[in-house]
């Protein structure tokens, strides 16, 4: 845990889910359309770790595990019309928009909820619970990211 940073991604399990991310192995994390998660996805570097979280969903919750291994990728689908993340301002010369790839490490044996996220960290430890938080891609301090693989469990 010493030089990599920590993250937790959000996805919707019926856009993209763990268990598809467990079949394919790796991804672009493409469609982010905010600046402030873009900019988080822009800190990110080869190695690091992310918390795969299920949103919109009963119960949404950490799910899953993954690694960075690429960035400062050219998200495609800013530049095709058929996407629903087409972006008709962004320049082919200069992107607006970038991904990273994501690799799976595992799926959690014991998920954690929203509502047990809340019960165990306070809106500073995990901007996940703050009521209004709408980042698809947060940072996770180090300590937190420490107590939340403990509290997860093990991986499947």
């Amino acid at each position: 845990m010493a030089d990599i940073q920590w993250w937790l991604m959000k996805s919707e399990p019926a856009v993209y889910g763990i268990e598809q991310l467990k079949k394919e192995q790796t991804t672009l994390w493409d469609g982010i359309r905010n600046y402030q998660a873009r900019n988080f996805m822009r800190q990110m570097k080869i190695g690091d770790r992310a918390f795969f979280y299920h949103s919109n969903c009963k119960p949404p919750c950490i799910i899953g595990l993954m690694e960075v291994k690429a960035t400062k990728l050219i998200d495609p689908t800013q530049f095709d019309p058929q996407s629903k993340y087409f972006d008709p301002k962004s320049d082919k010369s200069n992107p607006r928009w970038d991904c990273t790839q994501m690799a799976f490490v595992g799926k959690f044996t014991s998920p954690l909820s929203l509502a047990e996220l809340r019960d165990l960290y306070s809106d500073e430890e995990l901007q996940i619970i703050k009521k209004g938080n709408r980042l698809s891609i947060v940072p996770v301090p180090k300590e937190t990211a420490k107590t939340l693989l403990s509290a997860l469990g093990k991986l499947e």
